[in-house]
């Protein structure tokens, strides 16, 4: 029988011993000196016997079939690592391959492309500003250590799980439509927190036994060693908790758009002065484009489409209001129009302090980039679910081998205490008591 990669030849033996040669007196009918008890019969002694055999063959049978179906349990086991690891291998040279081919394009992309770049650094660099203005906040501490500490904040136990803040995980081509879609999600949702896991959140906040908040530790303990005090109440959004767009996606498009269903006019036609749907109007970096949680799904099929979900973008607000009718989730119009829900409007004007950065030029690029860099991200979350499953399937394994080998110490033990009783002795007529066994 197949064992895996365990002492195959030593179970074998052992396995091999007929269980039949094992059994053949019921070591009951000895007394403590070994002998022959002189109350027993010698018809008796025929039937017991043959019991004790039944029994000690029975036993040694349970021990060799549970001894076979860990065995086989190993293999199992066994033949998944050793698929896993083929392909984490496979994966691991399409990884390669995929990141020279980004590296070749960038190095061919155009010098005028960086001045571009260059901007909107800038005006990312402007958002982050005004986001630091929130000094107590949340996002404010968030922000002023990823400044000063940039990449390796991500290393943080506390902050590990944070993906960032809302408005810094987006950006919009058009100020005026930052302006408005900011306006519409309100400060307050702008500068939430975005972890994966609800772990993330645990994280940030803990409680003492009476339920009150426990300033010296997660996010308050943090902020205080900076020098920022948290002292309001911060939203924090789970995309793990988040039940995320189950429709189709826009065929060939790098931003993964959702193919949302345009509203139609009892006319069969679209309202006139509808651009689209705010959800798709927002440009997510590369790195939170596909994958962001360990489902393997991105950021516009989970937070950005919580935040907007089917919110409807027009031109004008006498164009939003013609269209009413067919508003389902909301609407704005470029001209500042907001409809919050079915029979909620938002008048006046606010000033916005927080919005989304504008997007990044890269139209220098070849058309098939950000579709080799989508790819690239696909590639890297299928490797680490290979991983994850590698080692789920080491410990199993492992786990398997300790309890064969358990079993196995017992069937040595088994066949040990069973070979006292392997030879037939022969007893004098009448009971007689016999010389002690040696």
């Amino acid at each position: 029988m197949l064992l895996g990669r365990v002492q195959v030849a030593d179970i074998g033996l052992l396995l091999s011993i007929s269980p039949k040669a094992l059994a053949v007196h019921d070591p009951s009918k000895f007394n403590q000196g070994g002998q022959i008890n002189s109350s027993v019969f010698a018809g008796d002694r025929d039937t017991m016997q043959n019991g004790a055999a039944e029994a000690v063959i029975c036993n040694s049978k349970k021990l060799q079939d549970a001894m076979q179906e860990i065995g086989l349990k190993i293999k199992h086991h066994e033949d998944n690592i050793k698929f896993l690891k083929a392909q984490k291998n496979i994966l691991d040279d399409s990884i390669l391959d995929t990141q020279v081919a980004l590296g070749r394009y960038q190095s061919a992309s155009e010098p005028g492309s960086q001045n571009n770049e260059s901007s909107n650094r800038r005006n990312e660099e402007e958002i982050i500003e005004q986001i630091l203005k929130h000094d107590k906040s949340a996002a404010g501490i968030y922000c002023q250590l990823k400044t000063h500490h940039g990449p390796q904040v991500t290393h943080l136990p506390l902050l590990k799980d944070v993906i960032g803040i809302v408005a810094l995980l987006g950006k919009v081509d058009d100020d005026n439509l930052s302006r408005l879609l900011s306006d519409y999600l309100g400060l307050e949702t702008m500068l939430a927190v975005v972890c994966k896991t609800p772990d993330g959140i645990k994280a940030l906040e803990t409680y003492d036994k009476e339920g009150f908040i426990n300033k010296s530790s997660g996010l308050y303990a943090l902020g205080a060693s900076i020098g920022r005090a948290l002292d309001a109440r911060f939203v924090v959004i789970c995309l793990g908790n988040l039940r995320p767009y189950e429709g189709a996606f826009i065929a060939d498009d790098p931003q993964r758009r959702l193919a949302l269903m345009k509203p139609r006019l009892p006319n069969g036609e679209t309202p006139p002065g509808f651009l689209g749907f705010a959800v798709n109007m927002i440009n997510i970096d590369s790195a939170n484009l596909y994958c962001a949680t360990s489902t393997g799904h991105g950021l516009r099929e989970t937070l950005f489409y919580k935040l907007f979900s089917r919110l409807q973008v027009y031109k004008t607000r006498t164009e939003m209001l013609q269209a009413l009718t067919v508003i389902t989730h909301g609407a704005i119009s470029l001209d500042g129009g907001i409809i919050k829900s079915n029979g909620v409007f938002a008048l006046g004007y606010s000033e916005v302090e927080v919005k989304f950065p504008k997007s990044s030029g890269r139209s220098n690029l070849p058309e098939n980039y950000f579709d080799t860099e989508s790819r690239l991200k696909e590639l890297k979350w299928k490797r680490d679910r290979f991983l994850e499953d590698l080692h789920r399937e080491q410990t199993l394994l492992d786990h398997a081998k300790f309890n064969f080998e358990i079993k196995k110490q017992e069937f040595v033990k088994f066949l040990a205490h069973s070979s006292s009783f392997a030879t037939p002795q022969k007893f004098p007529a009448g009971g007689e008591q016999s010389t002690p066994i040696s």
